[in-house]
């Protein structure tokens, strides 16, 4: 059977480690953001690249 201090310490343990975790998870959804407006950077400099050597009249990509 467990005291109430035994149950707070657990509890107190609980929210620190579920703190812990969202403090990582919001890190990576920033890393992803940033890896993602990157990737959109440069799609959108690849397709212009591709727009601008396009021979006249010629339709490139979807």
């Amino acid at each position: 059977m467990t005291t109430d201090s035994q149950a707070r310490l657990t509890l107190e343990d609980t929210v620190r480690s579920l703190t812990t975790a969202a403090v990582e998870l919001e890190s990576q959804v920033t890393e992803l953001r940033r890896a993602l407006t990157g990737i959109d950077e440069r799609m959108r400099a690849v397709s212009d690249a591709l727009h601008r050597f396009a021979r006249p009249g010629e339709h490139v990509g979807g």
